[in-house]
């Protein structure tokens, strides 16, 4: 209780959601998100969870299998990102995001939501960055590892709303500890420059269709699903390791 009296005393936010997504990857441009957990705090508590299965409407890599233990036939009932982010979105308020590398998640669900046409400027709480302030420079940092350098047992790991739970027990240790050290504690905005992205056009969606049963080859992405940019890059790609079709 004393160090929570201290802790409001030097201002260290204690009303956040923590968020944390799973992804067929890590580049936002190219990669999807496959599950989104979060948890809504106040006053250092525990309030409502949110968590959700994504469909990729795209084939998953076996090692992204490996590493969550999500696999197709998990999302293949699931809603894809359209339909889930706006509740998202209303879910977190007016709430900063805290994670583990917050912008990775943030620059995810920032490209979601720019897309359907909502707004979705964050402020952020990293516990990696707190991590690399107060923990010894040769201890690893990522979520599970410093969880237990601080005596929190995370939950299933690589799992979106039991890492989203893990950042923020590590943050509510990390402020209980560090509290005489307010100025680490500062959200910050979340700079995420996006733009929406225009769905595919008929043309580039027949051009891709013909070159795939052209070239007799199977796509890991719905079609109906690409943007413009993804089905440029797609065809170019198919062009370049197939060659274009030759009129016969």
């Amino acid at each position: 209780m004393q160090e929570r009296t201290e802790r409001q005393r030097a201002g260290i936010p204690d009303c956040y959601t923590a968020v944390d997504v799973e992804t067929t990857g890590l580049n936002p441009r190219t990669d999807r998100i496959i599950e989104i957990g979060a948890v809504r705090v106040k006053n250092g508590r525990e309030m409502e969870r949110f968590s959700t299965l994504i469909n990729p409407e795209c084939r998953l890599d076996a090692r992204i299998t490996k590493l969550t233990g999500i696999g197709e036939e998990m999302l293949a009932g699931a809603p894809v990102i359209g339909e889930i982010i706006g509740r998202f979105v209303d879910f977190c308020g007016d709430d900063p995001l805290l994670g583990h590398q917050i912008r990775f998640d943030y620059s995810f669900l920032k490209r979601a939501a720019v897309n359907r046409g909502i707004p979705f400027e964050k402020e952020g709480l990293d516990t990696l960055r707190l991590c690399r302030r107060f923990m010894p420079p040769d201890c690893r940092k990522n979520l599970a590892e410093a969880c237990r350098y601080f005596g929190i047992c995370p939950d299933q790991s690589h799992r979106a709303l039991a890492d989203a739970v893990s950042a923020h027990l590590l943050y509510e240790e990390l402020a209980g500890r560090f509290f005489s050290c307010p100025e680490a504690f500062a959200q910050t905005p979340l700079i995420c420059r996006i733009r929406r992205e225009q769905p595919a056009s008929k043309k580039q969606k027949e051009v891709l269709q013909d070159l795939v049963k052209y070239h007799k080859i199977s796509l890991t992405v719905q079609v109906d699903s690409l943007s413009r940019n993804e089905a440029s890059r797609l065809t170019d790609r198919i062009i370049s390791q197939y060659g274009r079709m030759i009129k016969r």
